[in-house]
């Protein structure tokens, strides 16, 4: 719909919040005929896929799609119906983008406050496991694992301590270090991100320092990314596994260890080039020096904290 060019529009008038009323107006019934025809088969895959796209146009998607009946029982049998191609592998590319879509819809739902306790509570993340434990790299795969991962780090990506809790009784971290070790690029970003902001919070800290935790499979995964004489990580994964270092400083055993067990390639200049093209991933770096240089944990500044949420796709 064009908007008229007139006086009263311009002034914020009558005519001009009559017609963005309309606009708006539109937008909701095209986004809820669009939720209504999940619930048909017939329909599903377009509506997935102009959902997935045009989800930044509908703020209020994650509660239409957690409180219309029958949606969320759509979303899952997308999800349960790529079962079979896990093992033997032959998920084809159409189906993972099939089902990333809907991915893309369920991560909508974790991200919000309002919808992601009630999809926690629903368990709805058991559901999406079984991907994480793929090891296939075709690009069908990896483009699944990705997706996944987007859904579990909307979880997480405010440090929320249910969902903390939730995502380590579920043994999320394991199926994050394993992709952190096959995944590609992206994915392991990712899942380096998801292990950070399970550290911020002090509840995850504490657990996967704790004795029984796991702590030395973490320290390992992290060590094994800086020092791979194959694959050299990117600057976005680099930032998260010095932040998640420092994370690990904060806690007396973690900075214990790693005061013997710490990469040497971020004591050598190895990556000076990422350094000095991104000023606060130097002053992460530094800081990192200077706490395993000093003899009891010290507490990360929050300004350090730097924009990762930008990480999740």
């Amino acid at each position: 719909m064009s908007l008229p060019s007139s006086p009263s529009l311009v002034r914020g008038g009558k005519v001009g919040t009559e017609v963005v009323q309309a606009s708006v107006d539109q937008k909701m019934t095209s986004m809820e005929y669009l939720v209504l025809n999940l619930c048909d088969p017939t329909l599903r895959e377009r509506s997935l896929a102009e959902l997935s796209k045009e989800r930044e146009m509908f703020p209020d998607l994650a509660p239409l799609l957690w409180y219309s009946f029958g949606t969320i029982a759509a979303l899952v049998q997308e999800i349960l119906r790529i079962y079979p191609a896990l093992s033997p592998p032959t998920l084809t590319s159409a189906a993972s983008t099939r089902v990333c879509n809907a991915l893309t819809l369920f991560q909508c739902v974790a991200s919000r406050p309002e919808t992601r306790s009630s999809f926690i509570e629903a368990d709805i993340p058991l559901y999406l496991y079984p991907f994480l434990r793929t090891v296939d790299k075709a690009q069908a795969f990896e483009q699944l694992r990705l997706a996944t991962l987007g859904v579990i780090g909307a979880l997480v990506k405010d440090e929320n301590t249910k969902a903390t809790e939730y995502l380590l009784k579920c043994e999320t971290i394991p199926l994050c270090l394993n992709i952190m070790e096959i995944g590609n690029e992206p994915s392991k970003t990712v899942s380096t991100f998801i292990l950070l902001k399970v550290l911020r919070n002090e509840l995850g800290l504490h657990r996967c320092c704790d004795t029984r935790g796991p702590f030395y499979d973490i320290a390992f995964a992290l060590q094994k990314r800086v020092n791979s004489p194959d694959e050299r990580p990117s600057a976005r994964l680099l930032r998260c596994i010095i932040q998640c270092y420092l994370r690990l400083l904060d806690h007396p055993r973690g900075h214990a260890v790693l005061k013997t067990w710490f990469p040497s390639v971020l004591q050598t200049g190895t990556f000076n080039d990422y350094l000095t093209k991104d000023p606060s991933m130097q002053e992460c770096l530094q800081q990192l020096l200077a706490k395993m240089e000093a003899g009891s944990p010290i507490r990360s500044l929050h300004f350090l904290r730097c924009s990762d949420n930008a990480i999740i796709p």
